[in-house]
């Protein structure tokens, strides 16, 4: 039998590795279809949710508008990672191009430190209700349910598109000839810019669930796990990314909470590496990726 602590870690788990499946789907994207590893997609949610705090909590615009303006300012920095460094150094090494996105998520956060101050503000749930649901003892908010909803409709709609339309197996070309790519007319580096925009729209929902969010705060608290997820999964898989999101999230609690890693500082976190380091070693092309 399953104690009911570890009960309600599973199912913690679970919600919280839907939030690292949503950033772990821009990553695999990204990669998918340019063979980069984008550093700066947490800081993209980051600041789609500073967005959303400025103009709804401060100024007074309704919801449904100012989500739709801070999902329009991550796509706005995306497109502008993407023209600004991506583009001019599409032909360097790839380890450069990760650098760089490196430097565009540390140039973010000190913007938002700049600006904002160091400090928590609190936002308000799209959906506000919090115990519509109750799975072994755990109240799951609307909320949850919604990232939850949002990470299996996006996995489903993405694997659709690489797999269905044009567009998508144009876009899978890319990431593997990009040279007869361009000899048969069409724009790599216009395809980048629409990947990149999709990809800033990941990991907004995942602030309300907290309730608090800082200067770079789904960079610190996302991406590695994230990261992490992707890996497992696949780093050329979008059901991996939601597979390994939701593994992740479900040892990471499990870590927490259970007798045996009492004692141990940040144990979620350390569980986390043991994962990466795992599969990096036994399965580098993760559970559901192409070697």
């Amino acid at each position: 039998m399953v104690a009911s602590g570890q009960k309600q870690a599973l199912v913690i788990g679970v919600i919280t590795g839907a939030g690292y499946g949503l950033v772990a789907l821009g990553l695999v994207l990204i990669y998918k279809s340019s063979g980069v590893f984008n550093f700066a997609q947490g800081e993209f949610g980051t600041v789609a949710v500073y967005t959303l705090y400025r103009v709804h909590d401060r100024i007074g615009v309704p919801l449904v508008p100012a989500v739709a303006i801070g999902l329009a300012a991550a796509v706005a920095m995306a497109l502008a990672t993407e023209r600004v460094v991506i583009r001019p150094l599409f032909d360097a090494p790839r380890v450069t191009l990760l650098v760089a996105t490196a430097g565009v998520s540390l140039l973010a956060i000190s913007l938002e430190l700049w600006l904002g101050e160091a400090r928590l503000r609190f936002i308000q749930p799209a959906l506000s209700r919090l115990d519509r649901v109750s799975v072994f003892g755990v109240q799951v908010s609307d909320q949850r349910l919604l990232v939850l909803a949002a990470l299996v409709m996006l996995a489903v709609l993405l694997a659709l598109f690489f797999s269905r339309t044009n567009l998508g197996l144009v876009i899978l070309g890319v990431s593997q000839e990009p040279v007869a790519t361009e000899l048969m007319g069409i724009s790599v580096r216009r395809l980048s810019s629409f990947i990149w925009g999709l990809a800033g729209i990941a990991g907004m929902l995942t602030a309300p669930v907290v309730g608090s969010f800082g200067p770079g705060f789904l960079t610190f608290n996302s991406l590695i796990p994230a990261f992490t997820a992707a890996v497992l999964g696949g780093m050329n898989s979008l059901p991996g990314a939601f597979v390994g999101g939701v593994v992740v999230g479900v040892a990471q609690s499990l870590a927490v909470s259970a007798p045996a890693f009492h004692g141990i500082p940040g144990a979620g976190s350390v569980m986390v590496f043991v994962l990466l380091v795992a599969v990096l070693t036994v399965r580098p092309h993760g559970l559901m990726g192409k070697a």
